[in-house]
């Protein structure tokens, strides 16, 4: 990358701005992402959804901007906490919902849940439940996309408690020794688990950690969806190029726990009030577009066309049947 879009990347907000059809769009996704996240810890409450169940609201901005800047073809692949990304990678609210609640209309027909649902047809290769596992194989789909001779990307989601694994740094050494079309984007919401990044990580700038393989690296405002597609533009441009992977250090923030089972007590109240009341993603987008020219009333018809999406997966996820007992046997093996 040439120094102008290194400064275009670590500066954040730049002169390649989003037009007012692209925010909109943008305020669309996000939206979406945190209605149905606020409808999934619903049912998580009621006892519709089992297992666990992480939630993104707050960091919707990442995903929608990465997402932005991709095109079919290029391939996803992310960590438990990932709703928002199949979501964004165009996977129907139903099919999503109906998975969470074990439903046989679900992506997974009802087996995978909210950890391990996938979609061939979206490029979407699944939630992963072991910390870091995803980024290894999220290199063996960069590594296709190379021995196929195609220009795709991988990009592979992990967050900060994941970013001190082992399985990651091995992955750094092969993505840069093949030159593997591979964004590996960092979500940094501050806290893995119940513990803060200051006190699990001796480095300070993960986006540095890929350093020593000569991977370059940019700190990017997650909360700032201008911002992501920005550095997400450069990102997939240089893999593209066939120049090697990228790492994207994204500081984000959840305003939930770490699953629904955590009271997220190792944090002050004021901590989460401060991030909504003034770096809420979809509240920026928001002013940015009436400061635009678009009315209330436009957003508010895109509130409401979100809000019925939502409720309809809902009801979908409720009244879709339990898979048949014979879904035990079925891919679990396959015969070539």
């Amino acid at each position: 990358m040439s120094e102008k879009q290194v400064s275009d990347v670590a500066g954040g907000r730049n002169s390649r701005a989003m037009t007012q059809a692209e925010l909109q769009e943008a305020y669309y996704q996000m939206v979406l992402i945190r209605r149905f996240e606020e409808r999934a810890g619903q049912l998580y409450g009621m006892g519709l959804i089992g297992g666990f169940c992480h939630l993104y609201i707050g960091q919707e901005a990442v995903v929608v901007g990465i997402h932005m800047e991709l095109r079919d073809g290029d391939k996803i692949i992310t960590s438990y906490r990932d709703h928002g990304q199949m979501l964004a990678a165009g996977m129907t609210p139903r099919g999503v919902m109906a998975e969470l609640t074990g439903r046989e209309g679900g992506y997974s027909h009802g087996k995978g849940g909210s950890m391990h649902m996938f979609s061939r047809e979206k490029n979407f290769y699944g939630g992963h439940g072991i910390v870091g596992a995803q980024v290894s194989l999220g290199i063996g789909l960069a590594f296709a996309n190379k021995y196929r001779g195609t220009d795709e990307v991988s990009v592979t989601y992990y967050g900060e408690g994941a970013s001190n694994q082992g399985q990651v740094y091995e992955s750094f050494n092969l993505a840069a020794l093949h030159k593997l079309p591979c964004i590996f984007v960092l979500e940094n919401n501050r806290y893995g688990m119940g513990t803060s990044v200051e006190r699990a990580s001796a480095s300070r700038e993960l986006w540095r950690n890929g350093e020593p393989w000569g991977i370059p690296g940019f700190h990017v405002d997650g909360m700032d969806v201008e911002a992501v597609r920005n550095a997400a533009r450069d990102a997939v441009a240089h893999c593209r190029a066939g120049k090697g992977p990228v790492l994207l250090e994204v500081d984000t923030y959840r305003y939930r726990g770490h699953s629904m089972s955590d009271p997220a007590k190792y944090r002050q109240r004021s901590e989460v009030e401060e991030m909504r009341k003034n770096h809420d993603p979809i509240d920026r987008v928001r002013k940015e577009l009436l400061a635009m020219g678009t009315t209330e009333d436009e957003l508010k018809a895109i509130d409401t066309k979100v809000k019925a999406i939502v409720t309809d997966a809902s009801d979908f996820a409720q009244t879709s049947p339990e898979p048949d007992p014979s879904e035990l046997w079925t891919d679990v093996l396959v015969e070539s």
